[in-house]
């Protein structure tokens, strides 16, 4: 799909400008791939890298230069305090572990929520130098061109992405394991889910410990590409207001959708 074909959305403007700084700061995580910085500890588990806070800091800046007036809530920097009616989403590398640690598997992800809904997505591998995106009136993308996700008809065709905490994840895990072909873990919740975008994963589910800025764009381009996603109640799977690692989320094709939040389901 050309620059002109997009122009057809209400949020055109928005969405070149995401695709533009995605891409920007994707070249500084190149640029710095084997001179990240000194690593810092958020959590038992969780990094930050000094690119973390760059990638941040430019596409934080990128945008008030083009949308003063919008919000910012980004993994690193955290909300702007006043309220707002539009709210840019960062996360400005998405698989830092994996950054940090030379692994070739994590993104760039931004959005714009609109009164509490995400309207434009955009995630940018660097390294592969795809851009997924979408808007919420438009269809999902991969470098311009229109993407739909997986029409395998058989569920135990599907190739997943897949973790599972909470109650008996070991349980849970080899529910859905027994019934598709096989999962994954990449390291990477916001470039697996845009996977699920064209196929490249058949669905896409993390039960549990996932932010905003790990799913508002992905979410929003799974499910512009065809994807039924929700949270792992079967309800709406965006929450601005959600506490961080507070969420989770499963997307996959309609057919399969319902039959793998069945056996995802935590027992009672």
């Amino acid at each position: 799909m050309t620059g002109s074909a997009r122009s057809g959305s209400a949020w055109a403007a928005e969405l070149a400008a995401a695709m533009e700084i995605a891409a920007r700061a994707g070249v500084l995580l190149v640029e710095r791939r084997d001179d990240a910085g000194a690593v810092e500890y958020k959590g038992v588990r969780d990094i930050v890298t000094e690119v973390d806070h760059a990638s941040e800091a430019l596409i934080r800046a990128a945008l008030a230069e083009r949308f003063p007036g919008d919000a910012f809530y980004g993994e690193e920097s955290g909300r702007d305090a006043a309220a707002a009616h539009r709210t840019w989403v960062c996360d400005p590398i998405d698989g830092t572990v994996n950054y940090a640690n030379g692994i070739p598997f994590f993104c760039v992800s931004l959005a714009l929520v609109v009164d509490g809904h995400p309207v434009v997505g955009v995630v940018h591998d660097p390294l592969r130098l795809e851009t997924f995106a979408a808007t919420a009136d438009g269809p999902a993308t991969l470098d311009g061109r229109p993407v739909v996700v997986s029409r395998k008809e058989r569920l135990v065709d599907l190739v997943m992405g897949l973790a599972v905490g909470g109650r008996a994840p070991a349980l849970r895990t080899r529910r859905v394991r027994r019934a598709i072909r096989i999962p994954r873990q990449m390291g990477s919740a916001a470039l697996t889910l845009a996977y699920v975008a064209n196929g490249r994963f058949d669905a896409y589910s993390q039960t549990v410990g996932l932010s905003t800025w790990d799913i508002a764009a992905a979410g929003l381009i799974a499910e512009r590409a065809g994807a039924t996603v929700t949270n792992m109640a079967g309800g709406l799977w965006f929450d601005l207001t959600a506490p961080e690692k507070g969420m989770g989320i499963l997307a996959a094709p309609p057919v399969h959708h319902a039959r793998l939040l069945e056996l995802l389901r935590e027992p009672t």
